[in-house]
């Protein structure tokens, strides 16, 4: 499971829980994830790792080596330093219909290689969206797997995902496939193109309604200048029925994708006003994940119907809770954001001049009673 590395320094932190190291042997960098593990009690990391295994494509942030120490798990990441997808769109000055097109093409090529190892993401989102590296034309690396799902039956039932991204049928907590994925992929597409989310409401139960109902349209006149083949791409990717809504395959085929049909027309503008309006990053980023929300609403009645506002409005509209505080994440979660019962206020981020005194790497064979391997469980 190791390369027996000679271990590893410290080289800057990045951002909790994750930290640039660098590989004393060869020089190269790498992102270490750091979890702590009386922070694991209900987190997915076996699943994630068991996934990331099996993972080896070019668009895909892979994992290079694990280690564990007594009190922490390591998972060293390949090292992505692009930034996120709509940071750069902002910082770019010049944004067309075709850009949005190579970007969601890259997304489909990974997505497409997880369908066909029987992998399904479940959380894809623009924050799981990263650029390689700085360069202009870096290619997009599709990250965190740690709700991600090795199917071989071919159905799930478990409500994950976050809210505005997250398909009909894992809200209507029934059973679902690889299509929640493309369900995602038409919103990022959707919002690539105007800079705003298909669904959003002033409160969870309106904007679970409309994500159930599939209720989203093309406004005037933020889509007036957007091709027809790219709303019939959204269209055919935010299919409410999944058995109708497209595959990767057939996405890959698409003409908006594949052909000519993007339009080469300035949009930057417009988007990163939507952006800027829509997506203030500590609301949005820190929005509870949709497992959460379905056990604290199913028993008020979340989907019943709600009358829509006017077309007009929506895109003045804010995201934002009802209650404040159903809306924001506890801090007392763990590195995958998921709750930790009766945890108290503990830390899951590790200062960077504790983090060598905590990494005891042992190679593979050579482990102590104390830094035992960690195995994948086979469940």
């Amino acid at each position: 499971f190791t390369r027996g590395c000679t271990g590893m320094d410290i080289y800057v932190a990045l951002q909790k829980c994750f930290y640039m190291v660098r590989e004393k042997k060869t020089g190269k960098l790498y992102a270490l994830k750091c979890l702590k593990k009386k922070h694991l009690v209900q987190s997915n990391l076996e699943n994630e790792i068991r996934v990331l295994r099996r993972i080896n494509h070019e668009n895909v942030v892979g994992l290079e080596d694990f280690y564990e120490s007594r009190t922490h798990y390591y998972l060293v990441m390949q090292l992505v330093s692009g930034g996120e997808l709509f940071d750069r769109i902002l910082d770019r000055g010049v944004y067309t219909e075709q850009d949005a097109s190579k970007v969601i093409k890259q997304v489909l090529e990974a997505v497409s290689y997880l369908h066909k190892n029987s992998i399904v993401h479940r959380d894809l989102k623009p924050e799981n969206l990263l650029f390689y590296s700085a360069e202009e034309n870096a290619k997009i690396m599709v990250s965190d797997f740690g709700l991600s799902k090795t199917v071989e039956n071919g159905v799930m039932s478990t409500a994950c995902g976050t809210p505005g991204y997250v398909a009909p049928e894992v809200l209507a907590q029934k059973p679902y496939s690889q299509a929640v994925d493309c369900w995602s992929i038409g919103v990022i597409t959707y919002i690539l193109l105007c800079g705003y989310p298909p669904f959003f409401e002033e409160n969870e139960t309106l904007l679970f309604s409309k994500i159930r109902r599939a209720e989203y349209a093309f406004h005037s006149p933020f889509w007036d200048d957007i091709s027809d083949s790219a709303k019939d791409f959204i269209g055919n990717m935010m299919e409410k029925n999944p058995t109708k809504r497209f595959t990767t395959e057939q996405a890959l085929k698409h003409p908006w994708v594949a052909g000519n049909a993007a339009k080469d027309v300035d949009i930057y503008q417009s988007v990163c006003e939507g952006m800027e309006r829509m997506f203030a990053k500590s609301k949005w980023k820190r929005a509870f994940n949709a497992a959460m929300a379905v056990n604290h609403f199913k028993k008020g009645g979340i989907f019943q119907s709600a009358p829509a506002p006017s077309p007009s409005s929506l895109p003045c509209a804010t995201v934002q809770s009802s209650s404040q505080k159903d809306c924001e994440m506890s801090d007392d979660v763990d590195p995958n954001g998921n709750l930790i019962p009766d945890s108290g206020n503990l830390s899951s981020s590790i200062p960077v001049e504790n983090v060598c005194a905590h990494l005891r790497v042992h190679p593979a064979g050579n482990s102590t009673k104390e830094d035992v391997q960690f195995r994948p469980s086979t469940r």
